[in-house]
């Protein structure tokens, strides 16, 4: 036995490793210096916007060394109280108070920036900060790039817009309308707007340099689109190319207009069968996506904005311009109106098209004039409406096969997601890495993602195209272990070819019958039970759709834990998002928000009562059959093989799958 005076010893040494321990798990100094510095990117270009960014992040960064194969376990900690303290340090958060899930996350982000200080695609002050989310889109593509055009067109100094792949398509032509009626209004005030365009076009001028200029020539082509530069007098646009040779893809979709509004997004430019998700941002946390599409942009800016040009606006509570913030009871009359009548007497506003253009000045008319395309016209029930809507952006149109619904049940594409004040929000992104390994791990992105689910204590909620990141899939199984329920919705076939190529993780079929096999199935294990996998089932359909027919897709990406904190923005959870692409995603504390998005989320699919997999993690029909275009699991050569194919799909112009 252990005498009074061992164990008193033991406790002391107990209490000293506990003390040490603490110290390790704090974010480190280096760290907190780099946040709390009041010089950033963004700050520095408006001092002297003649010099190029890439010059800029050299000199405040340049000094630290680089690790980006850095493993992700040597940094890694355990949740503590200490952590959360030094990450409270680290953000703007004004009058906000972030809660210990969201500063935990954002302390496990933060701990990349030891290894790499700008692997955050944002400067370290600007990571954590604060704002509002007045709108949520959650729709198909052309609804959210009406968004988009109806913030470009009220521009008064500038827009930045990144996205991936780019192709002629109704996306196209609403954003080209957005120049030509931004130019336009900026003719009447005797203005000039600075519009900076980025894509990924992979080709041979990314051999030498990631970032191409792309020229006239080619930006106002058939391919691309955009107005020559006497079509719209009076806006000063630039385009650039970005791709990192071969595999750093600019995956990254976010616009952000005259410093005062951004939108974080999920889609391409393209015409696809996809359901998409935006978030409308305002506040200091716009500072911060600006400063990400800077660093970017990396090259010199072209008729530069002036310091004076960008200055932001200081308060949230400042009067908003016209397509500015939604406030709470705006909100409340926008949707009263929407669902104030059942006998088909709700306003409906005109579809903005390119050919007939309908601009809003406010959200709240936005919403009422979307919302209004998804009414049931004379004749029509409300499965059917839905079934049209959706239908527009394939090739070839399919009839509904779900049941009818509700007005209260009938789809949403615009919410408000006001809140009465403003709330935490972070920017856990990551640069793009071109090399052939999986080595470029440590990143924001990956570890808020990963201490979102290590921390969870009640719920964890994935919607993604792909479900195949290898650090991801353990720490699901732990959630499970520790008796969190886990609800996954996966696009069916969603990019099948491709994802079966050794090394990318597998199909999401293969990935959901990996998941279940690994779940004890007896009753004395409740693992297996908490685990809700589902295919994607658009709205007006009782079965999911394999992605190869293009017919009803999802391309969502959002990750919710608790019902409390999220994270929306571009990255898959998949390998090429976790490991190679640049990606912007926000972080967003507000247990509000969450339960909005969560309810339109299954309010605008039927994935909920549709899609769910059988206990071998197949979905199959009444009859026991799996969905046509399963192709199960094919074997190592088969799948290389068919994912060499995939690759050639892959292409730009092909499948849009990015």
């Amino acid at each position: 036995m252990e005498s009074a005076k061992t164990k008193a010893h033991r406790k002391s040494l107990d209490k000293i490793k506990l003390f040490f321990l603490s110290l390790a798990n704090m974010v480190s100094d280096h760290v907190v210096k780099l946040c709390c510095d009041s010089t950033t990117v963004s700050s520095e270009l408006a001092k002297d916007p003649r010099v190029a960014p890439s010059t800029i992040i050299d000199r405040i960064y340049g000094r630290y060394p680089r690790n980006r194969t850095s493993s992700p376990s040597t940094q890694r900690q355990q949740a503590s109280t200490e952590q959360q303290q030094a990450a409270l340090k680290c953000g703007k958060w004004g009058p906000t108070a972030p809660s210990p899930l969201f500063l935990q996350a954002f302390a496990d982000a933060l701990n990349c920036l030891d290894a790499d200080a700008q692997s955050g695609v944002v400067s370290p002050p600007l990571m954590g900060s604060h704002g509002t989310a007045p709108l949520t889109v959650i729709a198909p593509l052309a609804d959210a790039i009406r968004h988009c055009a109806n913030l470009i067109a009220s521009a008064e100094r500038e827009v930045f817009f990144v996205t991936c792949s780019w192709s002629p398509s109704l996306a196209q032509r609403l954003i080209r309308g957005a120049l030509l009626e931004l130019s336009r209004r900026a003719g009447t005030r005797n203005q000039r707007v600075k519009a900076h365009f980025m894509y990924d076009s992979a080709g041979l001028s990314n051999l030498s340099d990631s970032h191409a200029r792309v020229k006239q020539g080619s930006y106002t082509g058939k391919s691309v689109g955009l107005p020559a530069p006497d079509e719209i007098p009076n806006i000063d646009l630039e385009v650039m190319n970005l791709h990192t040779i071969p595999l750093g893809t600019l995956h990254s979709k976010f616009c952000v207009v005259d410093g005062k509004y951004a939108a974080i997004m999920s889609n391409n430019m393209a015409d696809n069968d996809n359901m998409e998700m935006m978030v409308h941002l305002e506040g200091p946390i716009v500072e911060s996506v600006r400063d990400a599409a800077i660093i970017t942009w990396y090259e010199q800016l072209k008729e530069a904005p002036t310091a004076a040009d960008n200055a932001a606006p200081t308060s949230l509570n400042s009067e908003p311009a016209p397509n500015g913030t939604l406030k709470p009871d705006e909100a409340l009359q926008a949707v009263t109106e929407i669902h104030g009548s059942t006998d088909g007497t709700a306003p409906v506003l005109s579809v903005h098209t390119p050919d007939e253009p309908h601009f809003d000045s406010h959200i709240a008319d936005e919403i009422l004039r979307v919302q209004g395309n998804y009414h049931p016209r004379p004749g029509e029930s409300f499965v059917a409406a839905a079934n049209r809507v959706l239908n527009l952006a394939i090739k070839t149109p399919i009839p509904p096969t779900g049941p009818d619904f509700t007005e209260q049940d009938q789809m949403t594409p615009y919410i408000e997601t006001t809140t009465q004040q403003a709330v935490p929000m972070a920017l856990v992104s990551r640069p793009p890495y071109g090399r052939f390994s999986s080595k470029n791990a440590n990143v924001p992105q990956n570890e808020a993602w990963l201490s979102l689910i290590r921390n969870a204590k009640r719920d964890i909620f994935i919607q993604t195209p792909d479900l195949n990141a290898a650090p991801l899939l353990p720490e699901i199984v732990a959630a499970l272990n520790r008796g969190v329920e886990t609800t996954i919705y996966t696009c069916f076939g969603y990019n099948d070819l491709g994802e079966m190529i050794p090394g990318q993780g597998g199909t999401n079929d293969q990935v959901a019958m990996s998941l279940l096999a690994s779940l004890p199935a007896d009753s004395g294990h409740p693992a297996r039970s908490l685990l809700h996998f589902h295919n994607y089932v658009g709205k007006d359909q009782d079965h999911p759709i394999h992605q190869s027919f293009k017919a009803r897709s999802c391309h969502i990406k959002l990750l919710i834990v608790d019902g409390s904190v999220g994270i929306q923005g571009s990255g898959n959870q998949d390998t090429q998002s976790w490991f190679h692409s640049q990606e912007v995603n926000v972080m967003i504390d507000s247990s509000d928000i969450c339960e909005k998005w969560r309810a339109c989320i299954d309010r605008n699919q039927n994935t909920k009562h549709f899609g769910r997999v059988a206990d071998d993690g197949v979905w199959r029909d009444a009859d026991g059959k799996p969905g046509a275009g399963y192709m199960g699991d094919p074997g190592p050569v088969t799948g290389l093989f068919k994912g060499v194919v995939g690759m050639f799909m892959k292409m730009e112009g092909l499948g849009g799958l990015r």
